[in-house]
């Protein structure tokens, strides 16, 4: 009888751990250049992308991304995310993009707060009014060769 008690113990406590697998959850909240929350009714954090970068693995499992609700919850999808070091990254237009450092445990999971800074007007580079190819360079230095088609 007392076997079978612990067998059971035993048993419950393994699914307990294979329920418990390795996630990356938080919240998003857009605030102004005074660091102030932007009001839901003016901007809603819903569909801005969080990506989650695992730093520590191979290339078929180095990242994940998400994005947050209405209330700006996010959370990874189970089995998405393998034990590692995470850079979380949050990014939307019209913000600075905001990065975390985490680690995951492979029983664990990880809470990132993240706050996206707006950027103001004055500081945002547009391709729309530019005159030149040159002045559309958004990122200067980066190139991207393509090999010639043939």
């Amino acid at each position: 009888m007392m076997l079978q008690s612990r067998t059971i113990i035993l048993l419950v406590v393994l699914f307990s751990l294979a329920a418990c697998s390795p996630k990356i959850y938080g919240t998003l909240q857009l605030v102004d250049a005074n660091l102030q929350p932007v009001p839901p009714a003016k901007e809603s954090p819903e569909g801005t992308v969080v990506n989650m970068i695992n730093t520590t693995s191979t290339l078929e499992e180095a990242s994940h991304a998400v994005t947050a609700n209405v209330e700006g919850k996010f959370e990874s999808e189970k089995g998405k995310i393998a034990a590692g070091v995470y850079k979380v990254e949050a990014s939307r237009i019209g913000y600075q993009t905001e990065t975390q450092t985490v680690e995951v445990g492979k029983f664990s999971g990880a809470k990132v707060d993240l706050k996206l800074k707006k950027i103001s007007e004055g500081r945002r580079k547009s391709t729309e009014a530019s005159r030149s190819d040159e002045d559309k360079i958004v990122n200067p230095g980066e190139v991207n060769i393509q090999p010639p088609t043939m």
